[in-house]
């Protein structure tokens, strides 16, 4: 807590408890145990107020479906990769067609048309940027 180990908490207490004195001791150590109450009642009391607003009991959640630790994106990716793709294109067609139908897919990937190359113009020297008045 605070980076403090435990001789260094000892030795503040002993300086607070010096400092404080032996008369006031017992009504400072009063104040504590109040404020350690009051801020318990504040939590319990934060934790009812979250269950009302979000109408479900907290407890009840599944708290590992929403931990960001199973979103590995490499696991996902090879997940994805790995997918049996043997399942039918439709309910009534058969495996077979639906294999086909794969094969001819990656065909049509790998013999799509290459991209056309990008051609730049560039002004002459000292021509200024056609530019539109009205646009903002």
């Amino acid at each position: 807590m605070f980076g403090i180990n435990g001789p260094e908490f000892f030795l503040l207490l002993l300086i607070g408890i010096l400092v404080i004195g032996p008369q006031r001791l017992p009504e400072y150590t009063q104040k504590l145990a109040n404020l350690v109450k009051e801020v318990r009642r504040m939590a319990s009391g934060a934790r009812e107020q979250i269950k009302e607003e979000v109408g479900i009991d907290i407890d009840d959640v599944d708290w590992k479906k929403y931990d960001p630790r199973q979103y590995d994106p490499r696991r996902i990716i090879k997940e994805a990769l790995l997918d049996d793709d043997s399942k039918p294109v439709s309910a009534g067609a058969p495996a077979a067609v639906a294999a086909v139908s794969g094969a001819a897919a990656v065909a049509a990937v790998d013999a799509a048309p290459a991209r056309p190359q990008r051609v730049l113009q560039s002004l002459p020297p000292g021509e200024a940027a056609p530019y539109d008045t009205e646009a903002t």
